[in-house]
């Protein structure tokens, strides 16, 4: 199983009423949240950790989930809301703002987390979750504390939600030490390290202590490093509607491809080969064409792969 650690939110997103007057539709969402829905879509065994709240938004996550063939059982559940994230489209492309105070997912902290079942050989983290107290630091615990399973880390920076830029970065940095799987945006790349070679930035997180690097370039395609291979992968064409849920439904792919393939375990992953990576950077870009040619974070199932 692939547990999924980190944010679930519900997506206000924007639509019109027939008057013509500007609306919000609430669906569910979340980076952390979106991947484990497209893990379980893509058929993996998938389990999905955070904060989630007895609202009846929270009940509109459970159900999402259960409907992806995810399993929340390890949610610690309260009585505090639900995370809102209005959404607003600047063409094609989505900007947030949050509402996060005192939420479910927010006060999680590290005396919350549950003990993990042998069958749980890869967590995944990442999204505004690592951002903010007490749940950043439940998050870093976790990954520490089961430190002899694969952990993959995709940051996605949202830069407006950050409140403390030093303790955000070092906390990005002790967690990319740590993991075994990194994936950064181009976008995520420059706000971490500046303008700079791909490549040189990869080499340098491998250094730190990552074993695969992914880095994605939007439209022109994704790449994959390790110490001695480079893959680049074109993006599949498609018609662009949003991007909302791309690289959350690109790790998904990428993770899928590697379970697949036996590879999601420490030794297997550091004997990786060329065709391995291709494979995992083709599915990951097939999936993600997918979610960007509909509306909304809408990830594709299994079938649709075939």
């Amino acid at each position: 199983m692939i547990l999924c650690c980190g944010e679930a939110l519900i997506d206000m997103l924007p639509d019109s009423t027939k008057a013509g007057d500007t609306a919000f539709v609430p669906r569910t969402g979340g980076a952390v949240f979106n991947t484990a829905i497209a893990l379980g879509r893509l058929g993996v065994k998938t389990g999905f950790y955070s904060g989630l709240s007895q609202d009846f938004f929270g009940d509109m996550l459970r159900d999402a989930l259960q409907n992806s063939h995810v399993d929340s059982t390890f949610a610690t559940i309260s009585n505090h809301p639900t995370t809102l994230a209005f959404v607003r489209l600047v063409d094609g492309q989505a900007q947030y703002t949050f509402y996060d105070e005192n939420t479910a997912g927010r006060l999680l902290t590290p005396m919350d987390l549950p003990r993990l079942p042998n069958d749980i050989h890869t967590l995944f983290f990442g999204g505004i979750s690592l951002v903010s107290e007490p749940c950043g630091s439940a998050y870093e615990a976790l990954m520490a504390r089961e430190n002899k399973r694969i952990a993959m880390l995709d940051p996605n920076i949202r830069p407006g939600f950050v409140t403390d830029e030093a303790a955000y970065r070092a906390r990005l940095d002790r967690m990319m030490a740590q993991a075994d799987i990194v994936k950064l945006s181009d976008e995520d790349m420059r706000w971490l390290f500046g303008e700079g070679d791909l490549q040189a930035v990869a080499q340098d997180v491998i250094g730190k202590g990552a074993t695969v690097v992914f880095m994605t370039e939007g439209a022109k395609g994704a790449w994959a490093y390790t110490k001695t291979h480079h893959v680049f992968v074109p993006a599949k064409a498609t018609t662009v509607v949003d991007t909302v849920g791309a690289g959350d439904t690109f790790n998904a792919g990428v993770l899928a491809s590697l379970s697949e393939q036996g590879l999601l375990e420490k030794p297997a992953l550091q004997a990786i080969d060329e065709t391995a990576l291709r494979a995992a950077l083709i599915y990951g870009n097939r999936a993600a064409a997918i979610t960007v040619a509909r509306a909304g974070a809408n990830p594709p199932w299994e079938k649709e792969l075939s």
